[in-house]
């Protein structure tokens, strides 16, 4: 066991020396999730809004009270954390309350809040929605005053709006949803989407470029030296396919907490998910070994790598949701190892699924990292011979 951790080890090494990686297998993920989210990332179907100060106070109980009739999302938190929310896409727009506000409103004065909203698209319209509460509660609170200067009491008056309100049906709009669809992505961050296509899909680009180590460890006689010492042929090839799926491991990893500490993803269970990446990264290394058995040539393996790479990963759902897949490409992309893991991921990510949910997936993914595997370490035994 110590020489095939050590051929992986040598393995991993390699792949992680090798300078164009710094950038494609670490920098470059995270800046596309990064622009992706920004610029697509999924919002909550219903408009968040975080609510900051006035702990206990009437303003605080007004506002909650009014956007959650609205049928908005409230959530209450210090500045920092409503700052950080918004910065994260957690929420469309922030308010804080001050306690001069909080103060003015309790005097019915004219109140004043820090307005906040987050950086994409959507935002905009959750803001209006927002403005349109507020104009409500300011409105209530002026005929409120109206009917105060007209002789009413405090109670009288309330009592007196509410009969009216309920005497007049307000009219409605019902939006009706066929198809699920937004059910399916609500309450994702603006990141969360993005962030399980792209690691599924750079998992196997890399291991698959990543192949061009195998074919430079045959053409430079680094196996050939592997084998001279008192290692078998079977423990050469058992430490290459584990070095492969070391290289797909860390750049799992790696993407898993980075977007975990720098974005704020919700990956769920992290047990489930990590057994997930495992079975999905053992497919891929296990792809890597067939190309880099195949090919003698590490310029090829990088080009054919880079490009079914990208087309699993387009027809699995790492591109475009495969939720707004039509058939028959929703057909196609179940032979797709990607859209297993995907599928796998969502039910962690959004449904809290259970070990036996995701039993399904991981089984299809073992059966294909098996069949792979086993194929590509017998094109590595035929390499290997026809070397020696």
């Amino acid at each position: 066991m110590k020489a095939i951790l050590a051929i992986a080890g040598v393995e991993v090494r390699r792949f992680l020396r090798d300078r164009s990686n710094i950038f494609f297998a670490f920098i470059f993920p995270l800046l596309l999730i990064l622009l992706l989210g920004t610029q697509f990332g999924s919002s909550s179907a219903e408009t968040r809004v975080a609510l900051a100060g006035g702990s206990g106070t009437a303003l605080l109980t007004a506002l909650t009270e009014q956007l959650e009739a609205d049928g908005m999302q409230v959530e209450s938190g210090t500045a920092q954390v409503v700052r950080e929310q918004l910065g994260r896409g957690r929420a469309d727009v922030g308010l804080i309350i001050s306690n001069e506000a909080a103060t003015a409103f309790n005097d019915e004065r004219r109140t004043e809040l820090e307005i906040l909203t987050a950086s994409q698209a959507s935002a905009q319209a959750a803001l209006q929605q927002v403005r349109g509460s507020l104009q409500a509660i300011s409105m209530r609170h002026s005929q409120l005053a109206a009917l105060e200067q007209g002789g009413l009491a405090a109670e009288a008056a309330k009592s007196a709006l509410t009969h009216a309100r309920e005497a007049v049906q307000a009219p409605r709009v019902d939006i009706l949803d066929t198809d699920n669809t937004a059910k399916e992505f609500r309450g994702l961050g603006v990141f969360d989407l993005g962030a399980v296509q792209q690691l599924l899909l750079f998992i196997f680009l890399s291991s698959l470029t990543g192949s061009a180590t195998l074919i430079q460890a045959r053409r430079f006689g680094v196996i050939s030296r592997t084998l001279a010492a008192p290692v078998s042929s079977r423990q050469t090839i058992a430490g290459q396919a584990v070095g492969r799926f070391g290289i797909a491991s860390v750049q799992g990893a790696y993407i898993l907490v980075g977007t975990a500490l720098l974005f704020g993803v919700d990956w769920g269970n992290l047990w489930l998910t990590a057994l997930v990446l495992v079975a999905f990264s053992a497919v891929a290394a296990a792809g890597a070994m067939i190309i880099g058995s195949l090919l003698d040539h590490d310029g090829a393996a990088t080009g054919i790598g880079i490009g079914s790479g990208l087309v699993l990963a387009g027809l699995g759902g790492c591109m475009v949701p495969p939720e707004f897949f039509a058939e028959p490409l929703q057909s196609f992309s179940w032979l797709t190892p990607h859209r297993w893991a995907y599928d796998a991921l969502a039910a962690i990510q959004r449904r809290d699924a259970a070990f036996t949910d995701i039993l399904p997936s991981l089984g299809v993914l073992a059966v294909m990292a098996a069949f792979l595997l086993l194929c590509g370490a017998w094109l590595l035994r035929r390499s290997l011979q026809r070397a020696l």
